[in-house]
């Protein structure tokens, strides 16, 4: 794929859409084009966020360890368009969750670094991802409270 292919592809995402273009070339040219077969572990809960992965195909799984060795918690399904490792990145902690190629995943791998100057550079981006983590925030709260009841 070319680098004008690309730039292309990275505008259809809401996060980087609104960037300037010379900075959507440089985010392309950075980042690190990736593929993923299903059930492979693209990371773990508890490494270190050295970066994110952007999908561009594919589905990835977001899962915890539940205490006491009973099992995985799915949280989430993330598909096309969507981010994860982000977390990690900005709350400067390990990874928070496991995230796993459900499918067959193609992603763009943006270290941590190339990541945090677009963020701080375009307010719209960092409202995008605001907006992004407060939906997940949301539907973590709710699968937790659907998870604990009154007995828990």
């Amino acid at each position: 794929m070319s680098l004008e292919q690309e730039v292309e592809l990275i505008r259809r995402f809401p996060i980087f859409s609104k960037i300037a273009p010379a900075k959507q070339k440089l985010l392309c040219f950075s980042s690190e084009r990736l593929t993923y077969n299903p059930l492979q572990e693209i990371f773990h809960m508890g490494d270190p966020g050295d970066s994110c992965y952007v999908v561009i195909e594919g589905d990835i799984e977001i899962s915890v360890d539940r205490p006491n060795g009973k099992g995985t918690l799915l949280l989430s399904t993330v598909g096309p368009n969507g981010i994860v490792g982000e977390i990690a990145i900005f709350g400067q902690v390990p990874r928070t969750a496991t995230a796993t190629a459900k499918t067959r995943v193609e992603v763009l791998r943006i270290s941590a670094e190339l990541f945090r100057s677009v963020i701080r550079e375009n307010p719209d981006a960092a409202i995008e991802l605001i907006r992004s983590l407060a939906g997940r925030l949301a539907n973590t709260t709710a699968i937790l409270t659907q998870q604990t009841g009154p007995s828990d």
